[in-house]
C-alpha cells in the first residue's frame, strides 16, 4: 500500500488532535470542566441536532431504509448512558425517496428550517451529488456520506465533506485483484450503476484486471422505468458475451433482479458483488418478494457469491463490536432484521459520537471538522483515510463468500490507496475491541 501522501501529515493531524485535547479539558473557572453552552447552530446545552436524507421508500428503500433508525438506535443509546459530554443527540431523518430533486428539498428543510449542526450520513451518491455544493456553500459539516464516491474527497472543493465507508475505487481495486487472482483467464462481465457509484466501481476493477478479459460491460440506471426488463436485457447480453464471472456494483434492488434475470435465462456465472449490494438477509427477501416465492429459494441463490466486508461480519459472534450491537438492537430496534445495514448504521453513528467527543465540550463546526482528521480505527477492520488533504475514510476489506445467509470471510484484510498503481497489501493491523461502555 502507497501510504506516503497519508503519512506525511500525521503530525499535522496529530497536533490538531492534541489542540482539542486541551481545548475539551481546559477551564477559564479552574473548576476543571467548561460550563456547557449553545456553541454553534443546532448546538445547545442539552442537545445536539443533525440531519440526513434517506431512501425510506423507493428502489434503494429495501434494506436501507434500516440504516438511519439503527444510526438513531446507536444515538439512543448513547443518549441514555450520559449523551456526549451531557448533551443528548436528536437525530432528524427525512424521506428523499432516493431522487435528486427530492434531496434538494429535505436538505434545505434540515438546514434552514431545522438549523441542523451537520448533514450526517446522507444516502446515495446521485442524490448527495445533488446538495454537496449548497451544504459546503453554507458551511455545514458533511459528515460520513453514505456513498462511496471519490467525489467526497476533494478537501479544497468540499473542505466540509467526509466519506466514511471503502470508497469504490479501492473496492473495486480489491475485488479486481482478488478476481484476477482466482480467475485467472476467465471472461470478465460487468454490471454497474450507471452514475459516479458504479464508474467509480469500474475505474477500479479496470486498475487491476487486464483489458482482454472484460467481454461485456452492461450499465443500468436506478431510475428505470421497467428495471426487471433493463436488466433481463443486461442479463443476455452477458450471457451471449460468454461472461465466466460477472462483477456488479449494484444497490440490493438490482442486484436481486440480475440474479433472478441470470435465472430466467438459464446462466449460471461466478456473482461477484460490492458491499453496496451483496447484504444476504436483504437480497434473499428481495429475491423472495419479486418471484412471489417463500422458504430458502432466496437464500439458494446467493450460495456462493463473492463480496467483501470492511466491518466485522455479522456471523463472528464473538466480535466484541457485533455483540455490543446486537445488544443495541434487542433493546431498541428488535422488530429490524439484524442485518447488515443495521450494522452499516450503528457502526458509522458511532464514528460520529467519536468525532464529537473529540470536538470537545462546546464543540463548533470548525472543531468537529478538524476531529475528523486523524481519527482513529474501531467498528471497521482496517483505519480510516482522514487527513488535512484525504476525505476518503476506510481503506481497506476482506474478500468474503456468501454461505448459508452470512458472509464467511476467505481472505485477510487488504489495505489500499485509490490510485492507479497503488499497492494492495494485507492490513499488518488489528481492530481494536468494542470499549465495555459501548461509548468512544
Amino acid at each position: 500500500m502507497n501510504r506516503s501522501h497519508r503519512l506525511g501529515f500525521v503530525p499535522l493531524a496529530g497536533l490538531a488532535a492534541l489542540a482539542l485535547v486541551v481545548a475539551a479539558c481546559g477551564s477559564s473557572s479552574g473548576s476543571g470542566k467548561k460550563a456547557l453552552t449553545a456553541s454553534a447552530t443546532g448546538i445547545t446545552a442539552k442537545t445536539i441536532t443533525i440531519g440526513s436524507h434517506q431512501p425510506l421508500t423507493g428502489i434503494a428503500a429495501p434494506g436501507y431504509d434500516e440504516i438511519a433508525p439503527a444510526s438513531n438506535a446507536y444515538f439512543q443509546y448513547v443518549n441514555a448512558h450520559g449523551g456526549v459530554y451531557g448533551r443528548k443527540i436528536k437525530y432528524i431523518y427525512l424521506n428523499d425517496q432516493y431522487n435528486p430533486s427530492i434531496t434538494v428539498t429535505v436538505v434545505n428543510q434540515l438546514i434552514l428550517k431545522d438549523n441542523v449542526f451537520a448533514i450526517f450520513n446522507g444516502l446515495g451518491t446521485p442524490t448527495h451529488l445533488a446538495v454537496v455544493k449548497t451544504i459546503n456553500a453554507d458551511h455545514v459539516p458533511d459528515l460520513f456520506v453514505a456513498s462511496g464516491c471519490e467525489c467526497w474527497n476533494q478537501p479544497k472543493t468540499y473542505p466540509d465533506t467526509f466519506g466514511w465507508q471503502l470508497d469504490y475505487v479501492r473496492e473495486g481495486k480489491i475485488l479486481g485483484n482478488y478476481v484476477e487472482q482466482h480467475f485467472k483467464g476467465k471472461k470478465i462481465g460487468l454490471f454497474y450503476q450507471n452514475d459516479e457509484f458504479g464508474l467509480d466501481g469500474i475505474k477500479g476493477l479496470k486498475y487491476e484486471i487486464p483489458a482482454k478479459q472484460i467481454v461485456a460491460a452492461e450499465p443500468y440506471n436506478a431510475a428505470a422505468s421497467n428495471p426487471s426488463q433493463e436488466v433481463g436485457t443486461a442479463a443476455a447480453k452477458l450471457k451471449a458475451a460468454g461472461a465466466q464471472v460477472v462483477i456488479s456494483f449494484s444497490v440490493p434492488a438490482f442486484t436481486a433482479l440480475l440474479r433472478l434475470s441470470e435465472l430466467g435465462v438459464s446462466y449460471n456465472p461466478q456473482n461477484v458483488v460490492s458491499d453496496v449490494g451483496s447484504d444476504p438477509i436483504t437480497l434473499e427477501g428481495l429475491l423472495n418478494s419479486f418471484a412471489k416465492k417463500s422458504g430458502s429459494f432466496g437464500k439458494s441463490l446467493l450460495q456462493g457469491i463473492i463480496t467483501d466486508g470492511y466491518l466485522p461480519s455479522l456471523g463472528d459472534t464473538t466480535n466484541s463490536w457485533i455483540k455490543l450491537f446486537t445488544k443495541i438492537h434487542n433493546e431498541y430496534i428488535p422488530k429490524l432484521p439484524l442485518d447488515g445495514n443495521v450494522l452499516y448504521g450503528m457502526a458509522v453513528a458511532y464514528t460520529f459520537v467519536q468525532a464529537m467527543f473529540r470536538a470537545g465540550r462546546n464543540p463548533t463546526r470548525a472543531s468537529v471538522l478538524a476531529a475528523v482528521n486523524g481519527l482513529p480505527q474501531a467498528v471497521a477492520v482496517a483505519p480510516f483515510a482522514y487527513s488535512l488533504t484525504d476525505h476518503n475514510g476506510i481503506t481497506g476489506a476482506y474478500m468474503a463468500e456468501i454461505k448459508n445467509g452470512v458472509l464467511v470471510p476467505i481472505g485477510p484484510v487488504q489495505v489500499t490507496d485509490d490510485t492507479p498503481t497503488g499497492a494492495i497489501t494485507t492490513y499488518s493491523g488489528t481492530q481494536p475491541s468494542a470499549p465495555a461502555s459501548g461509548i468512544p
